[in-house]
């Protein structure tokens, strides 16, 4: 469904990733593993269309995916950035619907609010407070619950358990499980390995902007050499 063709992407004078190739099949969860500034951010920019690629290509169902956010949504791609990126002063309400700003997804907006609420109920409670008074956990739901306000069919997840208190983890996760048992393809950047590869069917492991393992929990936990390259940066 979503295939990354060695691809490179700059950042100005630096080149941020030299080789990044990687699939990803139609209802899969996988996950883009390795230490900071290995690349995994900038990897999920480039397919969400923030980022152009300098070599390579990004293809999904086949086709040229163009570095152009609006139609990158308009095909079926989302992302859930890291760190949020809230609008903090806009209420709940205002911030889940920017996620069905996109022209060809507004038509859509009404029924995939209501799925929003039903899957996060809290947000639904919260609806008309400001998004920059929630907890760590809620906002992370309130940028879930945005990006699903254009029903994708990819869900790009860049580090979403960052600054939530770990009650509130497995509420995420149990809520990322049911959007998956939906049929939605997900790829997850995440720095606790361990919980990355209890969620992901397969993984992919960069360094230095390049893919230096993939598989299976199991092939990649029982590799000899990633202890050293990604447990021990933990």
């Amino acid at each position: 469904m979503l295939a990354l063709e060695h691809i490179a992407v700059d950042h100005g004078k630096l080149r941020a990733i030299w080789d990044v190739s990687l699939h990803v099949g139609r209802g899969e969860r996988v996950g883009l593993l390795g230490a900071n500034g290995a690349g995994k951010s900038t990897t999920m920019g480039a397919v969400a269309g923030l980022y152009r690629a300098s070599a390579g290509a990004i293809r999904l169902d086949g086709e040229l995916l163009e570095a152009d956010s609006r139609q990158v949504v308009e095909r079926g791609v989302a992302l859930v950035p890291e760190g949020r990126r809230l609008f903090p002063g806009m209420t709940v309400l205002e911030n889940l619907l920017m996620g069905a700003f996109v022209p060809g997804k507004r038509r859509g907006s009404t029924a995939a609010l209501e799925a929003v609420f039903a899957l996060f109920p809290v947000l639904h409670e919260k609806r008309r407070q400001a998004a920059g008074h929630l907890s760590g956990g809620q906002q992370q739901m309130v940028a879930i619950g945005r990006a699903l306000m254009s029903s994708p069919r990819v869900l790009l997840l860049d580090e979403p358990f960052i600054g939530v208190a770990p009650k509130l983890v497995d509420t995420l996760l149990e809520a990322l499980r049911r959007i998956a048992g939906g049929g939605v393809t997900m790829v997850l950047v995440e720095q606790n390995i361990h919980r990355a590869l209890d969620f992901v069917e397969r993984a992919y492991v960069l360094e230095n902007g390049r893919v230096v393992l993939e598989g299976s929990r199991e092939a990649i936990l029982g590799d000899a050499e990633f202890s050293n390259k990604v447990l021990g940066l933990e």
